[in-house]
């Protein structure tokens, strides 16, 4: 029977989280920055093994991409880890051809490449980043949609606990993000009567507002998480990607395993 593999993003420091659960750790602690160069995040201890998460908020279009795919596959190689994400906000060309140079160098070597659903074309040896979070359609179908593109040995599913409060109509498919105290404040205030849609595999409910009239919230909870990852395994996936911070309270529901402990036997 397939396994599933977890990978879980957290910063270093909070490593210690992840004892005693089956999981990959992907440390939240690169950045592309300015000058064609990768950066880790001061006052991190060097991180050892899993994957590497490197994020693009700081990156400079004009530096030459060359330089610092090779500064990535050193770091790799320096902290023994064996991928990396690419936690990329933006999309454009020089960028994409730092996926396309990772996804070569990284195939070459053994190494897992994970990277947004709109930079999966430019690597085609790389895994690709697939959010469980909607706000209409079916997750079933949408995952259905990106297996036929990618094929089943490219798709994770990016897990999201998310909160979203929507007016009614939303021609734009957003709404407010909501954290957990602002959530549980608006359901305390509202009592509201919430249901589950199978098709989001999240839990919703509406209300009005004399300000700005009808709103649709729209949010995650574990067994909305557990439900997702239920889909995903009907249909072949069995890599998942989540934020521990988000997925931590959840991590038994979501299906994540505790390790066995060794236990050594008296003669």
């Amino acid at each position: 029977m397939a396994q599933d593999t977890f990978i879980i993003t957290l910063p270093p420091r909070q490593l210690p989280l992840l004892q005693g659960w089956r999981v990959t750790p992907a440390h939240l602690a690169y950045r592309l920055g300015p000058g064609a160069h990768l950066f880790r995040s001061e006052g991190t201890a060097p991180p050892k093994g899993g994957l590497m998460v490197v994020d693009d908020q700081e990156f400079s279009p004009l530096a030459p991409t060359g330089p610092l795919c090779q500064e990535v596959i050193r770091e790799c190689q320096a902290r023994s880890f064996s991928g990396a994400i690419l936690d990329f906000e933006n999309c454009l060309p020089p960028l994409e051809q730092i996926a396309a140079r990772l996804d070569e160098q990284f195939a070459r070597r053994g190494w897992t490449l994970l990277v947004p659903e709109r930079y999966g074309a430019h690597a085609p040896h790389s895994r690709v980043m697939i959010p469980s979070a909607l706000s209409g359609g079916s997750l079933q179908k949408r995952l259905e949609e990106a297996l036929e593109r990618f094929g089943e040995s490219r798709v994770v599913l990016a897990l999201e606990k998310r909160a979203e409060d929507f007016y009614l109509p939303s021609p734009t498919g957003s709404g407010q993000p909501l954290n957990d105290q602002e959530l549980a404040e608006l359901k305390r205030r509202l009592s509201p009567s919430v249901f589950f849609s199978g098709e989001l595999c999240a839990r919703y409910f509406t209300y009005m507002s004399r300000e700005n009239g009808a709103h649709f919230v729209l949010f995650d909870d574990g067994d909305t998480l557990r439900h997702k990852t239920e889909v995903a395994r009907r249909l072949g996936i069995r890599t998942f990607l989540a934020p521990w911070a988000e997925i931590g309270p959840y991590a038994a529901q979501a299906g994540i395993q505790r390790r066995q402990e060794q236990r050594t036997g008296r003669r």
